[in-house]
């Protein structure tokens, strides 16, 4: 086991899991970009790597969920009510080879040029295809900071390994913690690298 935290955020749909994960990743930046700044360089690597979700809204509806490379900005629709897809999970359709076509590049590549790996989020939709699953696993033996967020109530054994990892801390978001839970996480981060 290394010495970087394995971090994972989790909690249930809409408690905010995403925003705490925004925040911690701003703050990472934010810190990187003054101390490079300070003295006077440039980073040779991106701080950051790895995947976002972002779910796909109309008129405040949830219509499916994307995946974006945090690196290249790339991105892909994985989950969708109007894919069709027999593939289906809570109502949407699921689109494995988006997943993988985003998702499989961007954690390979933040394993080898970036500071922190972010894979947001293992879920439902995610752990559909097996390739994802292969990679997180082989991403998690690799010791660097990594920030992941968890699907809470999932059963699958990729999250039941996550979870009992003993690098890893699972910090659940609730309604009173939120808004701390950012600066948490930072410092724990902050200790190792």
């Amino acid at each position: 086991m290394g010495i970087h935290p394995k971090i994972g955020i989790t909690g249930l749909p809409r408690s905010g899991k995403s925003a705490v994960m925004e925040k911690v990743l701003e703050m990472l930046s934010d810190e990187r970009q003054r101390e490079i700044t300070m003295r006077g360089g440039t980073s040779e690597k991106p701080i950051l790597g790895g995947l976002r979700t972002e779910p796909l809204l109309e008129n405040g509806e949830r219509l499916g969920y994307k995946v974006i490379d945090i690196v290249s900005g790339e991105e892909g629709v994985i989950a969708h009510k109007t894919i069709d897809s027999r593939l289906r999970v809570l109502g949407y359709g699921i689109d494995v080879e988006e997943l993988d076509r985003i998702a499989l590049p961007a954690i390979d590549y933040a394993q080898h040029h970036c500071e922190v790996l972010v894979i947001d989020e293992i879920g439902k939709f995610s752990v559909e295809s097996e390739a994802f699953v292969q990679a997180v696993r082989s991403a998690l033996e690799v010791d660097m900071p990594t920030l992941l967020t968890l699907h809470k109530k999932s059963r699958h054994p990729l999250l039941q390994d996550i979870r009992r990892r003993d690098d890893g801390r699972i910090l659940e978001v609730t309604p009173v913690n939120r808004a701390l839970l950012p600066y948490k996480i930072h410092k724990l981060m902050r200790e190792t690298y």
